[in-house]
């Protein structure tokens, strides 16, 4: 399956699996607790509560109060998980060819489906933002990243109220929703404690927020945001942000589980590992140690006959030039 508009396909798959589900509504409703109502129209957000006429009865005791509102995600709706990683190519991950081992993607590459044709905007700040609203980076005006925003329209900075986030349109479908890790898509002028706080991520639909705010950050000493407050990262001398926000996520998604085992989450997980400064741990270093010794060249290659037999490009397919590089 080729894919053009990766974000845009992304949120119309999540979305479909609540906003096309009457039937899954319905027999959610049937099974709700006595004395509930839940919502039978999802086409608008926020769900409206349903209307009564104001009660003439005079004698509270006397009184019936109509069955409680609760907005809950549709029957069987699935928990979403969004990794994002900056930086990596096509042909780094092992699960599309790349010298980089990862089990657990391949794991879930193997078990689901690879896309060889998507699109990113090559920069952080449009691309995220195309990813968690579904539409073009100069619609969310953010032509590029937040700190070279200007005043030219699509180019702000400052995603306008108009265009809703995946996150915010899963909270109000009954969804727990959390970031953790790089946001980058709030202008600098607005990362202080006067705001506006309006485009913080606590404030564009996540309940949650566990990570910094720009396009940078030390990983042994982070700049570190709980929600819109400041906090001081440990002191331990083995201390990585990148161990830090995954124990967060982890203890996040076991909190909701445990208090509301049958409410879906969205968990975007966006870490700052692969984006500079790259701050590796020395074991990971280690494991790496000598791979790489045969040369740029030569990884290239490797990395192509990986992919030719995984199927993820065609056989036949041959090497890019390098451009000026090749003609020394």
């Amino acid at each position: 399956m080729k894919i053009r508009s990766f974000g845009l396909v992304i949120v119309s798959v999540i979305l479909a699996a609540i906003l096309a589900v009457p039937v899954a509504i319905a027999a959610a409703e049937k099974v709700a607790a006595a004395g509930v109502v839940g919502p039978t129209d999802r086409t608008v957000l926020p769900i409206p509560e349903p209307q009564y006429p104001h009660s003439t009865v005079l004698d509270a005791r006397n009184a019936t109060p109509p069955p409680r509102f609760e907005i809950k995600a549709p029957a069987n709706a699935p928990n979403v998980l969004i990794v994002l990683i900056d930086d990596m190519g096509f042909g780094q991950s092992s699960a599309f060819g790349g010298p980089i081992h990862m089990p657990t993607v391949e794991g879930l590459a193997n078990s689901g489906l690879r896309y060889n044709e998507f699109h990113t905007t090559a920069l952080c700040s449009p691309t995220r933002s195309a990813l968690l609203t579904g539409r073009n980076s100069h619609m969310n005006n953010f032509g590029s990243i937040a700190e070279t925003a200007t005043s030219f329209p699509g180019q702000t900075g400052q995603r306008p109220n108009s265009v809703a986030s995946l996150a915010e349109m899963l909270r109000l479908n009954g969804y727990s929703t959390a970031a953790f890790g790089k946001n980058h898509e709030t202008a600098p002028w607005e990362i202080s404690p006067s705001g506006p706080t309006d485009r913080w991520p606590t404030r564009q639909g996540f309940d949650k927020f566990y990570g910094f705010m720009g396009g940078e950050t030390n990983q042994w000493a982070p700049l570190i945001y709980d929600g819109m407050i400041q906090v001081e990262p440990s002191h331990d001398p083995n201390y990585n942000f990148m161990t830090d926000m995954t124990s967060q996520a982890i203890a996040w998604m076991g909190y909701q589980k445990s208090l509301t085992p049958d409410k879906p989450f969205f968990i975007y997980f966006a870490p700052g590992a692969t984006h500079a400064p790259h701050h590796v741990p020395k074991e990971w270093i280690a494991k790496y140690k000598g791979k790489f010794d045969q040369g740029w060249d030569k990884v290239r290659e490797e990395t192509l006959a990986r992919q030719i037999k995984l199927g993820v490009v065609p056989a036949g397919t041959k090497l890019a030039g390098l451009g000026c590089a090749e003609r020394r």
